[in-house]
């Protein structure tokens, strides 16, 4: 099964604590203070102590002799001593006297001695002075160089991912899951169905535990944008599409199989679903092209010989010819206890199912799909709608071409189904080129044959049962020891909303009117005379000249201002602000051998996965939760079936020979495989 980007029908079943760069350890020590290096004072004091006593003798023959010196040259000068007696003593003085200056010359050399003896000693001392100090600032450039090492592999550390994604191996198809809770079979749903429907790929859910597995998924696929296609059984068989559609004659064998298979995995009388078939099919060639399961369980009942017939009639299940033929169709077996007993059987284990398909008017498609068996069921139709989900999908996927896009099918409660339904499923999606993972919350002696069968793979969870977790023990290996971490998440997240409104309106109006008017008026009037006044005027008539004028100015003016805002606006503000700790990321938990009570002890989300591999068989601890993957120090899910380039490839996990240390070094053990 390969899709265009290269999913090669991988699956992610969880997480892996890897990390490729090794914990940078504690930080380095700095290098301890140089000693204060200097003549010692006691050294110093031995000195002039040993100079004092050796020149002790000198000194007192200095002063003896300077005394007897001094005493005879007085003696003599002062004419104590005869003549004779003080010549004698002024040469004894003399020589006296010179004895003192030699023991004062010995004094003097000695003292000049003993300076060049310290004065050697402070140049020797502070050679190694010099040379301890020179090794203090080579030891602390050292240390510089450690100390930025040592920071560089932290960051290396920090930054590196430490959970990479766990693939199902290539070339295998299915997995087989014993045990688990319904905690962790929601979290290996999500991590297994997750990174599919991501990558455009269709998965499949039949979940026969009557528990709320899926919801986490749903979840998950509605908060990516998905809309998945589920269905609530038996309340939503109208809406099921499963099955609809196929002939007369395949629907009779999907339907006696899943009659079959409704009885369970446990021994007992068991019907022929040949003959079942056979019956089932007569039955819908008399009803004809069409017929919905309530029309055959009428039919049914018309060679069971239950009830009244004429009800069927008036509800419009049967009508007169086909209640004719179903009459004709057994002639006088029809009487035949054999005939009977079967279709009372085929009718009562049909009966639940009779709202199959009556309102697939348009339903929409989905990558994902989900059966979930209701507790509302009832003891008796849970296996009967448990069996003919299992056998029409199997009967679907043998119809299909090969899967394109990629496409997964989980079966959750796998225990409840035969072993006929489970290989004829198996094998069904093995030649579709289907994945296929089937749980089993127990290991019946059925399902043990079964568990890792042909090209699968077995993945182990928490075993409550002491036998069940005792054969798991012993397929495993009691020899693999493995080393749980512990990892604590705390995300908290807080979200701020904040919404307001503002409405501004403003209007304003300025009206000024201004005017002037002026009217000037003018007139005259002038009157000519004759005589005295005019001298040279000549005779003639008197004149009289009269004029007017007027003026008429007027302005006016008119300003008119007008203006108006309107301001309206919404304001949202959202502030989303997350924390995330990760504490005790790489820090020891347990370790633990493969045995009995540690498989029952197992964490919700823990999964053992055994396979064979090229080098024989592997053994991989891995955790199945899928909030890991959103951590940052989880490695990106690459769906080309490894992680993405530039990140160490988990898969296969390292050999025997390297087991974790203390503070992430690794340390020989030969015998031992570590995951994490």
């Amino acid at each position: 099964m390969t899709t265009s980007d290269g999913w090669s029908g991988r699956l992610c079943l969880g997480w892996q604590h890897a990390p490729a760069v090794p914990e940078p350890g504690p930080r380095p020590a700095p290098p301890p203070a140089a000693p204060a290096i200097a003549v010692s004072a006691g050294w110093r004091a031995a000195q002039y102590r040993e100079a004092g006593r050796l020149a002790r003798p000198h000194r007192t023959a200095c002063a003896c002799s300077a005394a007897a010196g001094a005493a005879a040259a007085t003696a003599g000068l002062a004419g104590l001593l005869p003549a004779g007696l003080a010549g004698l003593a002024g040469l004894s003085a003399a020589g006296l006297l010179a004895a003192a200056a030699a023991s004062l010359r010995v004094l003097h050399r000695d003292r000049r001695a003993l300076r060049d003896r310290l004065a050697a000693e402070e140049v020797r001392v502070g050679q190694f002075r010099a040379a301890a100090q020179r090794e203090q600032r080579a030891r602390r450039a050292d240390h510089a160089r450690q100390q930025f090492s040592w920071r560089q592999r932290r960051a290396a550390f920090a930054r590196q991912p430490q959970w990479y994604p766990v693939w199902l191996p290539a070339g295998l198809h299915r997995l087989d899951v014993a045990g688990g809770t319904l905690a962790g079979w929601s979290a290996l749903l999500t991590s297994v169905a997750a990174p599919l429907l991501a990558a455009g790929g269709e998965v499949t859910v039949l979940d026969l535990t009557e528990g709320p597995v899926a919801a986490d998924l749903l979840a998950v696929a509605r908060a990516r944008g998905i809309e998945p296609l589920v269905w609530v059984l038996p309340a939503d068989l109208p809406r099921l599409d499963l099955g609809a559609g196929l002939p007369p004659a395949e629907l009779a064998e999907v339907l006696a199989t899943a009659i079959d298979a409704s009885a369970g995995p446990a021994p007992g009388p068991a019907g022929d679903p040949a003959a079942d078939a056979a019956l089932l099919g007569r039955v819908l060639d008399v009803l004809g092209a069409g017929a919905t399961i309530a029309q055959l369980t009428a039919g049914l009942r018309v060679l069971a010989q239950v009830g009244d017939p004429r009800a069927d009639m008036r509800a419009g299940l049967l009508t007169g010819g086909q209640l004719d033929g179903l009459a004709r169709l057994f002639g006088r077996a029809a009487a035949d206890r054999v005939v009977v007993d079967r279709a009372w059987t085929a009718e009562a284990r049909l009966r639940p199912l009779e709202p199959l398909g009556q309102e697939l008017a348009g339903l929409p498609s989905s990558p994902l799909r989900l059966a979930w068996l209701d507790r509302a069921a009832g003891a008796a139709a849970t296996p009967m709608l448990a069996g003919y989900l299992t056998v029409a999908l199997t009967q679907a996927l043998r119809r299909a071409p090969a899967a394109e896009p990629a496409q997964a099918i989980v079966v959750l409660g796998a225990e409840r189904l035969g072993p006929p339904v489970l290989d004829r499923l198996a094998d069904a999606c093995e030649s579709a080129g289907v994945a296929l993972v089937v749980a089993y919350r127990s290991l019946p002696g059925h399902v043990r044959d079964r568990l890792g069968r042909g090209n699968a793979a077995v993945a182990f969870m928490r075993l409550g049962n002491a036998q069940d977790a005792r054969a798991a023990a012993e397929q495993i290996g009691t020899e693999h020891r493995f080393m749980l971490s512990q990892l604590t998440q705390t995300i908290g997240d807080s979200v701020t909303v904040t919404t307001g409104d503002s409405y501004t309106s403003t209007v304003s109006a300025a009206d000024s009117v201004a005017g002037s008017a002026s009217v000037t008026d003018t007139a005259g009037r002038s009157r000519g005379s004759r005589g005295g006044f005019a001298p040279f005027a000549g005779p003639g008539p008197a004149s009289r000249d009269r004029s007017a004028s007027r003026a008429v100015a007027g302005s006016l003016s008119v300003t008119e201002q007008i203006s108006t805002s309107t301001a309206w606006g919404m304001s949202t503000s959202r502030a989303l602000g997350a924390s995330t700790s990760l504490a005790a990321g790489a820090q020891r938990s347990r370790e633990f051998l493969v045995e009995q009570h540690e498989l029952q002890q197992l964490p919700p989300s823990a999964v053992l996965l055994t396979y064979a591999g090229p080098a024989g068989r592997q053994v991989v601890l891995a955790d199945a939760n899928p909030a890991i993957g959103g951590l940052p120090i989880a490695a990106p899910v690459s769906l080309a079936g490894s992680p993405r380039a530039g990140t160490p490839p988990p898969w296969p996990p390292p050999g025997p020979g390297v087991r974790s240390g203390g503070r992430g070094r690794p340390r020989p053990d030969p015998d031992t495989r570590e995951a994490t």
